[in-house]
Formats: C-alpha cells, structure tokens, sequence
C-alpha cells in the first residue's frame, strides 16, 4: 500500500479526483476524459444504461480498469434508490453505489433522512456504500455509522459550478468523522477543487464543471492537476493566517548596522 493511499471498500486509489460520465457532447469523450484525468472512479447514472443501444450504454465507454460507481439519480426516496442499486448490482455493475435521494426539483438537494435509510439498507446487503447528502454533522455521522464507506457532502447544488460554498460546513465533517470526505457536486473551477483538497477532503467528484467546459479533455487535467496540488498543500500543511503584516525577511539588523556607520 502506498504511503498516502486513499482505500474504499477494500481498494486502493491513486487518484483521488472521481469524475461523472454525464453530460458530454458525445459519450466518446468518455475515455479520454478519464486517460487525462487519471480518474480510476466514474460514476454513472443506472437510468442511463441503455443494454440495447451501443452509443447509450454508458458502461460501453468506461474503460473496463476503472471502478464503476451507479448512483441512484432519479430516486425520491429510499424505497426507489434500494431498488435501483439493486438493479446496478444485478446487471453487473459491482457493489459500489452512490446514493442520491432527490425529491426537491428546483434545487436538486438530496434528501438526508431518505439518504441515511438507503445506506442502513444496502449497507446490510454488502455494498460499497457512498451517501451523497447536504453536510450536516449529525446527520453524516449516522450515515457513518450505519455502514458508509464514505461520505460525500455537496459543494454547492449540483451543475451550478458556483464552487465550495459549504466550506465551514465541509471542513467541520473532515475534523470530526472518521470516514473519507469526498466533496461531491457545485465545484467549477480547478482552484475550488484544490480548495477542498487543502481542507483535507479524500476526493473530489466533477462532472459538470468538466463536461461544460470549452475544452473537456484539457479540463480533466486541469483538475488532475488542481487535486494533486491540493492534497500535497494539505500534507505539507499551510502556514498561519495572521491580522498583520510579518516581513519575510527581518530588516532591523540591516538597518542598525548601516545606521552605525553613519
């Protein structure tokens, strides 16, 4: 194992940027998306796997090394998402599932309690369970404890690519829950991405951000990039923020010996 190894559900990661698989002008971009980001995670919508059309099946475009994560878009409640993660499993997915529980139709905000009793469920069932839910501390640490494998609080809504806007909120789960953080939707830019990276979180999931982007492909490495600075910064640890101004390099000796001479 590697000495800054990022394990879920029994595998090891390298990457620790995890992209989406929606949105894109052509499902073919697919794989250079994920051969330029390093990602080795791709989530993919169950509803959107077509069995019967090459183009559609979105699992025709992932490269078969990469770790496969359905999620539960579309579910409103728990009932809805247990079924479809069933459903992922059943037609070979593996067992990792995100859960997104969404009844909210204006801001696409998850659901936490649905979320929480999703997890309990597939959880007891042996999947690889990855909650996707507003942060909220309580809450994230029920998830937690009824078998998550991580927890993945959003950015921002989700396809706003307005950036880390629950900072305060995110930065309190990393502090406090023994579980990976891995910041999941509203991130835009690069920089928001190593933003939450340097606050500590395991990941960052992107879609949007990349998808809409003038240049996708160049777009993936840029965040490739962005995480990987992140997440050196945090290892390295960044220095104190101070009120005051603290000059780099002192000037008082400089200045009494040239005072001397005089």
């Amino acid at each position: 194992m590697s000495k800054d190894a990022l394990v879920i559900g029994g595998i090891e990661l390298r990457s620790r940027l995890f992209i989406g698989s929606g949105k894109y002008s052509s499902n073919s971009l697919i794989p250079q998306i994920v051969d330029r980001s390093g990602a080795q995670v791709v989530t993919v919508a169950v509803r959107r796997v077509d069995l019967a059309s090459e183009e559609e099946n979105m699992l025709n475009h992932i490269p078969k090394d990469c770790v496969l994560m359905p999620n539960t878009s579309g579910a409103r409640n728990a009932e809805e998402a247990v079924r479809i993660a069933r459903l992922a499993r059943a037609m070979g997915c593996g067992d990792w599932i995100k859960i997104e529980v969404i009844s909210d139709t204006k801001y696409l905000l998850p659901d936490n309690l649905e979320t929480l009793k999703a997890t309990e469920i597939l959880a007891k069932e042996g999947f690889v369970v990855l909650p996707y839910m507003c942060p909220e501390l309580m809450t994230a640490k029920r998830m937690r404890d009824a078998g998550a494998a991580a927890v993945m609080p959003l950015g921002a809504p989700i396809g706003t690519n307005k950036g880390l806007r629950t900072k305060e909120l995110v930065k309190i789960m990393i502090e406090e829950i023994d579980l990976p953080i891995i910041v999941d939707a509203g991130i835009g830019k690069p920089s928001e991405a190593a933003e939450a990276m340097e606050l500590g979180a395991a990941a960052v999931l992107v879609n949007t951000a990349i998808a809409s982007a003038g240049d996708a492909v160049g777009m993936a490495e840029a965040f490739s990039l962005a995480v990987k600075a992140g997440r050196m910064a945090y290892l390295a640890g960044t220095g104190a923020v101070k009120n005051f101004a603290e000059a780099s390099s002192p000037l008082t000796g400089f200045l009494d010996k040239a005072v001397s001479k005089k």
